[in-house]
This record gives structure tokens, sequence and C-alpha cells, in this order.
């Protein structure tokens, strides 16, 4: 900041006093100030996309952190009336038998919980960050990225991949779209569903009926360029629309509209036992 602060200073001095400073060391000032005026805005768009990621980790971290506090205390419960059942001397083995295999049973899935945290924070961290080196500062400016439970929702506004009004690809979106087919072919295990998404305006072009018309034709236009284009497989992928009703801002606005109006790229990690493991707790034995 020092840095582009002397500049400017030497920048505005040579306005002011044209005679101290030739026009070659002019230019030269203004082009370095240029250049870290525009590093310093794409430092700071980088900021924000990791500061956004970390937020929906951290939401997956305090979920987990929960169950794991809850899990405690219930161990704690049940060794409290472990405890109660050895001084009365009233229950018989079998009872306490039973006890001795929940509080275990407990304990290994209060475990299984640290590591699905852990291995949930890693997963978030490292999909995120691979997604995310693909994209330039410009382009993340229209394109929400998030990580949640291991699957990866990419979306992307409108104007970057479709003619205004069209559902047929724009030549603009060449370039967007060869890194999304990086990133999916990057992960070549995982399913890849395509999702069009509309505002609430009544659609009004020829042979199209409604909005779930425009949502599905944009769904399959990107499915068909990722595998006639970018040479992705066709068995991974599956192109659906959901026309005007999976809003995620108000339509009463043009910039809640234009939140709207998105294509989202769902790309789900082959993961069943990661995902039963943090859906229900072990079976007893």
């Amino acid at each position: 900041m020092k840095k582009i602060a002397f500049l400017l200073a030497l920048v505005a001095g040579a306005a002011v006093l044209p005679g101290c400073v030739s026009n070659k060391k002019y230019e030269s000032l203004q082009s370095q100030y240029n250049r870290l005026d525009s590093n310093t805005r794409t430092m700071r768009n980088k900021y924000l996309l990791t500061e956004r990621s970390l937020a929906v980790s951290q939401e997956r971290v305090t979920s987990l952190t929960e169950q794991i506090a809850t899990e405690r205390n219930n161990n704690k419960t049940l060794q409290k009336a472990l405890d109660d059942c050895m001084r009365s001397g009233s229950q018989g083995n079998l009872n306490i038998s039973k006890l001795v295999d929940e509080i275990n049973s407990s304990n290994r899935y209060i475990q299984q919980l640290v590591n699905a945290k852990n291995k949930s924070d890693s997963l978030n961290l490292i999909l995120t960050t691979n997604l995310t080196r693909s994209l330039n500062a410009d382009e993340m400016r229209d394109v929400n990225i998030k990580v949640l439970k291991g699957v990866v929702y990419i979306s992307l506004a409108d104007n970057m991949l479709y003619k205004s009004g069209s559902y047929e690809i724009s030549p603009d979106a060449g370039q967007t779209l060869e890194k999304i087919a990086k990133i999916i072919k990057d992960y070549s295990t995982y399913d890849v569903l395509i999702e069009g998404n509309t505002d609430n305006v009544p659609i009004s072009q020829k042979n199209i009926r409604n909005n779930w018309d425009l949502s599905a034709l944009r769904a399959s236009s990107v499915v068909q360029a990722l595998q006639n284009t970018y040479g992705v497989d066709p068995k991974r992928l599956t192109a659906g629309g959901r026309g005007e009703f999976n809003p995620i801002a108000d339509n009463s606005s043009p910039e809640g509209r234009g939140q709207n109006r998105r294509t989202q790229i769902i790309i789900t990690p082959k993961l069943d036992q990661f995902m039963d493991l943090i859906g229900k707790a072990p079976q007893d034995k």
C-alpha cells in the first residue's frame, strides 16, 4: 500500500510539474501503478471467495461439533447408569453387559463423528481450492461455488453462458465451459447434474412454452456442449430444469431476478460410506 501511495504521489507530481518528469518516466510510473492496482483488486476478490468458502465449511464443522457434544452427553448418562447399577448390585450381569456394550458403541460413534468432521473439513478445503484455481478474478464475480457434505455446487449467471433470452450457448461461454469441463474430468468418478433455473418473468419465444422449457433446454445445451465440444463422458451427465420454482432471491427486483437466472453444476462424489456415517449411528450388535 505504501508503494502504491508513493507511485500515486509521483504520478500526481508529474501531472502538476510536467517539466520536472519526462513523458517516458511518467508513463513508466503510471504503468506500475495500474499493475499494482490490478493486483490489489485480484487479491481482494480471492480473499472474498476464500472467506465465503470458509463460512460454508464452518457451518459443517459447527453441526458435527454439536453431534459430538450430544454423543458425549449420552455417554456420560450411560456411564452414570452403569455406576449406579454397580453400586446397587440390584441389576443382573446381563443388564451390566448391555450397558457396557452401549457405552462402547457410543464411544465408537463419537470417534467416527470426529473422523468425519476432520474428513469433511479437509474435503471441503481441497475441493474448493481445486475448483477456484481454474477461474480468474473476473469470472469469480459471476460464479458462486459452495461445497456442502462433499457435494460441489457451481452456480453460473445466465449471461456467462447463453445468448440473451435464448437457450443457445454464446460464443463467449467457451472459456468458462472449458474450465468447468476440466474440473469435471479431474473428478472422473463423480456424477454431474446440470440444472437450469429462471426468474418468474414469462418467456415469449417461438417453440418455448414456458420457463420449464427454457430451464431444461438451457441445461441440455450445457450438457451437449460439455459432451460434444469438451469431451466429457455423457454417461456421467444429467440435464434438468427447475424453471422459476427454485429461486435464491426476490423476483421483485432486477437484481433478484438476475440472481435467479442461473445454471447450477452439481458435482457429486462417490462417498456413500462417508455419507452413511454422517447420516446415522452404527447398528447395535
